[in-house]
């Protein structure tokens, strides 16, 4: 998935999955590290619960998470989801992220999107729904694992002509025309085309796929993967995308610019960089309208070595070379989960430092946001057994709110690189995880968040002659003191989560509403805002 020409051969398969249509669509470490091809455990192997803090027990709650892709089996049959909720009980897995839209289609029959054309799914057959009810009999939860941007990654089109890709892809025109561009004119990363969060209908068409699962499935949660602008950029930036036409038009008209920026333009930059932060948060904002207690979380990226504090977050790869600013989305309270996608290989020690900064940095997002949980994700593909068991003790060491592997359907190295079968190893890691002496050895909850916690609005601006986008957007208390701050997006919508009790208002430029109290347990939709 990453910086194609600095990868060895025997590297490719393993990581580039996303791009090959082979497996998750998720970060991979930075291939600049030492030792790459050294497989070796330290000379302890796997560190004790006693040295770890030992295995929690009842009355306790932990994040115990499974990614389950749909790029190979494991949700598309009955017989698949049988014993993939049988697995995740031997496990002691309590959460399981099912990727649910793979690419601009779901594996669902009630969504926006169109059901997928996937030959292995039976006709009529709905795996979300099975999988919700056998999960849910066994006290397991199902996060509906939506990829937010890629779209499609075929020569050969869609079944379906009402798919995002036939209507706003290569043949589209004007406004209809919805795929992220590179600044070379290219149009596909790696396999893969893309929606361009800053288009105001592209960024509708996603929010509505998140919504649409809520609305019609009994989720317990909703996952973004790969909310960003994506890579073949330089290390560290600039990223080069985002030349969609329209999107290139909208910037223009809200900031002034002319002309076509250049990659690093800091302007340009912070833009796009906000327009993935506003569809978060009118995402998570319409999901919270509909069901207020589904977790919204995101798999987030965690490229190269963790920064040691918030000041140089604003200097790491995700920020700069992809433009995601996940800090911001848990400062903000957007997410109710943070799961890093935290994906080093414990046996090389350059990496394995990465996986203890990262696992910290999030510790200290945790001390100052303690409602939205961190969660470090393991590449459970990258490594041994034992590696990824140890990285789950380091997982606890760090305080976190829990741990998650990708992937149920490549449980690890060997089995990646074709070794063995998935049949073979998963129970054998089952019982490393939750056997005696086992990170999991007993059982343990995750709930849903509690909808008491929420207070949150949302509003929508109309403007005369002008662009929707841009406009900062102050939530004030009574005295008019500035609480927090945001801004429109592409389609004149704002609003703030978690805000405090007790009298509000909003100012955008010279105009407010007015006063209001915003009840607990809900979204407040505001009256929409005429400005000039």
């Amino acid at each position: 998935m990453n910086r194609p020409l600095k990868l060895a051969p025997l590297l490719l398969a393993p990581l580039f999955l996303a791009a090959c249509g082979g497996g998750g669509n998720f970060s991979t470490p930075n291939m600049d590290s030492p030792n790459m091809d050294s497989p070796s455990l330290d000379s302890q192997g796997v560190k004790t619960p006693g040295r770890w803090n030992g295995p929690r027990g009842q009355g306790q709650t932990e994040l115990r998470g499974l990614w389950v892709d749909a790029f190979g089996p494991g949700l598309k049959t009955p017989q698949e989801i049988d014993k993939l909720v049988a697995d995740a009980k031997a496990a002691h897995v309590n959460v399981l992220f099912a990727q649910v839209g793979r690419r601009g289609d779901c594996y669902c029959n009630n969504a926006a999107m169109p059901r997928t054309d996937d030959p292995a799914v039976p006709a009529g057959f709905d795996p979300l729904a099975d999988l919700i009810a056998k999960a849910h009999a066994q006290g397991i939860q199902v996060h509906a694992w939506i990829i937010t941007t890629a779209i499609w990654n075929s020569l050969t089109p869609p079944q379906d002509p009402a798919h995002a890709f036939n209507q706003h892809g290569l043949k589209a025109t004007g406004r209809d025309f919805w795929l992220m561009v590179k600044n070379d004119g290219t149009t596909r990363g790696g396999a893969d085309w893309l929606l361009d969060p800053g288009h105001p209908d592209a960024a509708e068409y996603i929010r509505n796929m998140y919504v649409s699962v809520v609305r019609n499935y009994d989720v317990d949660g909703i996952q973004f993967d790969r909310v960003r602008y994506t890579d073949y950029n330089p290390v560290g930036g600039p990223n080069n995308w985002g030349y969609n036409p329209t999107a290139l038009e909208r910037y223009r008209a809200e900031t002034g610019a002319t002309g076509t920026p250049l990659p690093g333009d800091p302007q340009w930059t912070a833009w796009r960089r906000q327009q993935v932060t506003n569809l978060v948060r009118e995402t998570a904002l319409a999901v919270k309208a509909v069901k207020p207690d589904v977790s919204v979380n995101a798999a987030t990226i965690t490229y190269g070595e963790g920064p040691a504090d918030q000041s140089a977050w604003l200097t790491s790869r995700p920020y700069t070379e992809v433009l995601q600013d996940w800090v911001t989305w848990v400062r903000e309270g957007y997410l109710d989960i943070n799961v890093m996608m935290n994906y080093k290989r414990d046996f090389v020690p350059a990496q394995a430092l990465w996986f203890d900064q990262w696992n910290a940095f999030a510790a200290s997002l945790k001390s100052v946001n303690p409602d939205v949980a961190q969660v470090s994700g393991s590449a459970i593909y990258l490594n041994d057994q034992l590696s990824s068991v140890n990285q789950v003790w380091k997982t606890r060491q760090a305080g976190l709110d829990g741990w998650a592997g990708y992937s149920y359907r490549t449980p690890d190295a060997d089995v990646n690189a074709g070794k063995r079968t998935q049949a073979q190893v998963f129970p054998e890691l089952a019982g490393k995880l939750a056997g005696p002496g086992g990170p999991f050895e007993r059982e343990v909850r995750w709930d849903r968040p509690n909808p008491a916690k929420l207070r949150a609005v949302s509003g929508q601006v109309t403007v005369q002659g002008g662009p929707l986008g841009g406009h900062t957007v102050n939530l004030l208390d009574r005295d008019g003191t500035v609480l927090a701050t945001t801004q429109t997006d592409g389609n004149g919508r704002y609003g703030f989560m978690r805000v405090p009790n007790g009298q509000l208002h909003v100012q955008i430029g010279s105009v407010t509403t007015d006063k209001f109290t915003a009840p607990p347990g809900r979204v407040t939709s505001l009256d929409t805002l005429a400005l000039n």
